[in-house]
């Protein structure tokens, strides 16, 4: 069985972490697959070589999603790379996390922050409603900082307005059939968690209070949304699936035995 034969996906922030993960698991379930980076040219060409070697189908778009043409010049390539088919899955998920705390916070750091967690998804999204058929699938990526008090107040701030506008825009295109999601990841073993490795007991700490006892891997999260772009997610939006293995359900789990 392939779920997603014939179809097309759009994976932001692909070259590398959760996004390189999403994009090899829809290629594999038969989507063809544009790659976008923003500077990892030879990582997102990596990605691309890694899905066609396996006889699936993708192509690389690179497009600054900070700059103001950012979304036009993704589009322009997307379009280019689909020749003449329509976008059936969009993908949000390039994304940066800034650790500064917040008595160090900037205007410019938190503009940054903004601009590419939450201007670019919302006008990413908002651009490719032409190209959207029914039935076509919208899966933004969120994080668990949206349900606990945590050090880097301003990456919480952005990811809450994307669960915000997931609700908001699952209203607003569930009359054209398009389904729009949330998924919450809650640390996972990226670039992007290098805070995870910065100091000795860091790691096993966050997996300690995890209910399933491990840090998340970008294969964990990819399930999740090879799931949310089928055939069988065709009756869930505006949900916020929480894909952390349980990190901070509370007190107990498997290490409190």
């Amino acid at each position: 069985m392939v779920p997603l034969k014939g179809r097309t996906a759009l994976v932001t922030g692909a070259s590398r972490g959760i996004g390189r993960a999403v994009a090899v698991r829809l290629a594999a379930d038969g989507a063809l697959v544009a790659v976008h980076y923003s500077a990892g040219e030879t990582a997102a060409k990596e990605v691309v070589a890694e899905i066609t070697d396996a006889g699936g189908e993708a192509f690389a778009v690179r497009a600054d999603l900070g700059l103001d043409d950012g979304v036009e010049i993704l589009f322009a390539g997307l379009e280019a790379g689909l020749n003449g088919r329509k976008l059936d899955i969009l993908i949000n998920n390039a994304a940066i996390l800034d650790t500064t705390p917040y008595d160090r916070l900037t205007r410019d750091i938190f503009e940054q922050t903004w601009a590419i967690n939450v201007v670019a998804p919302l006008f990413v999204t908002q651009r490719a409603l032409p190209l959207l058929p029914e039935g076509g699938r919208v899966i933004n990526i969120s994080s668990t900082v949206t349900r606990i008090a945590g050090p880097f107040l301003h990456y919480a701030m952005a990811k809450g307005a994307v669960e915000v506008m997931t609700r908001g825009l699952a209203q607003m295109l569930g009359g054209r059939g398009v389904t729009v999601n949330t998924v919450t990841p809650g640390a996972v073993d990226t670039d992007m968690a290098a805070w995870l490795h910065a100091a000795p007991g860091i790691k096993e700490g966050v997996a300690s209070i995890t209910a399933l006892g491990r840090i998340g891997e970008p294969d964990d999260i990819a399930g999740v949304i090879a799931f949310l772009a089928s055939a069988d997610a065709r009756w869930v939006t505006g949900a916020a699936i929480d894909a952390s293995g349980g990190q901070w359900l509370g007190h107990g789990g498997p290490h409190s035995r």
